[in-house]
């Protein structure tokens, strides 16, 4: 297995197209061509989390936040501690990936990871990401629209939601004339023909329209394949940000507070009086503060995220329990959904494991006296 073969099926669930635009997900160091011996799994790239690698024998190491977010302007491997990790990775012939903002904002990503853990029913995106879609047309021969429709569905084409290869198909009559050069599957050259066909339409993410528009071209029986791109402006269905749902059964504040410290394992965290009753819950790994007003307008009782700002917590008083837990503790919950996720795929892998980072990465601590 190699590190290309394994990332690959990773980004087909969670395509870098959906990570933020500043964001650098994807290989940090090393080659994709490199063959897996063990993975180690971390939230953060550190020292000790490849060291722990090493010792385990694995060099593939994928960690959610980026070893390289900005530009590195030069290799210090004296004095700057980046340039030592990568530098024992090299080393080490340590491969490093990371999964940052698209595992964020992919289904069962790390905020619906966040959201299980809370026991939360009924989990569903608390906002879609903004419009990344195309409706793509194409006209067909009757006889051939099945073997262009299934080949535009393989391609990543007529996903919506928790349904896939959906399209829609009209009838209609397509003309053409050929000219001298053409070679026309149906009818003449130089002729005036009119021919049933179908038209197929479906829905694309942007990453997958060219790989789409391929399979059309190469399926259908046409010298020139008659086919429309148009660019949508609803919102992307299949990938959010954050989650919502519903506890089991409605708690009072002092309760739910009591049972966000255990469930997160918080040694502690920072919250603003909201709503006394809590059924509805709101959640958001990391740094989710952006989040709150639309928490809000969808009637969430409590909203637990991170890196939250003072005035944050001024305009939620009253309106919203609003919970800062901590940035750590809010994502570390999607590093166990990528272990299970790689195991499945590896569970005919004989001999290579898959390890999750013993220690913490975690660089906040809390003062006790």
């Amino acid at each position: 297995m190699t590190v290309d073969k394994l990332t690959k099926y990773l980004e087909d669930w969670a395509p870098p197209g959906i990570a933020w635009d500043r964001d650098n997900v994807g290989l940090q160091v090393g080659s994709r061509k490199q063959k897996i011996k063990n993975v180690m799994l971390s939230l953060d790239i550190s020292l000790e989390v490849l060291k722990e690698a090493a010792q385990k024998n694995c060099n593939l190491v994928i960690s959610h936040h980026p070893i390289i977010f900005t530009p590195i302007k030069k290799l210090d491997t004296d004095s700057d501690s980046k340039s030592q990790i990568i530098k024992f990775a090299l080393d080490k012939n340590i491969t490093i990936f990371s999964m940052h903002t698209n595992l964020d904002f992919v289904k069962n990503g790390v905020s619906f990871a966040l959201a299980k853990k809370m026991n939360l029913q009924n989990i569903e995106f608390l906002e879609s990401i903004q419009s990344s879609q195309f409706k793509i047309s194409v006209f067909a021969p009757i006889d051939a629209a099945d073997k262009i429709s299934k080949a535009m569905f393989e391609s990543g084409a007529g996903i919506i939601g928790e349904y896939s290869e959906c399209s829609f198909r009209t009838s209609g009559t397509g003309t053409f004339r050929g000219s001298a050069n053409t070679n026309p599957t149906i009818g003449k050259k130089n002729n005036f023909e009119m021919v049933s066909e179908i038209k197929i339409e479906c829905v694309v993410d942007s990453w997958n329209l060219s790989r789409v528009i391929n399979s059309i071209k190469k399926n259908h029986p046409y010298e020139e394949p008659a086919y429309d791109v148009f660019p949508m402006q609803n919102k992307n269905i299949n990938y959010g940000i954050g989650a919502i749902g519903h506890l089991k059964n409605e708690m009072n504040e002092k309760k739910f507070l009591a049972y966000v410290k255990s469930s997160l394992k918080c040694s502690s965290f920072r919250y603003a009086k909201g709503k006394e009753k809590i059924k509805t819950v709101a959640v958001c790994g990391g740094s989710g503060g952006d989040l709150l007003n639309k928490s809000i307008a969808v009637g969430a009782d409590a909203f637990i995220t991170a890196d939250l700002k003072y005035h944050q917590f001024q305009e939620a008083e009253n309106k919203i329990l609003l919970i800062d837990a901590g940035h750590f503790e809010t994502e570390i919950f999607g590093v166990k959904v990528l272990k299970e996720k790689i195991e499945n795929y590896l569970k005919d892998n004989k001999g290579t494991s898959v390890f999750e980072f013993k220690g913490s990465t975690n660089p906040v601590k809390f003062y006790k006296q």
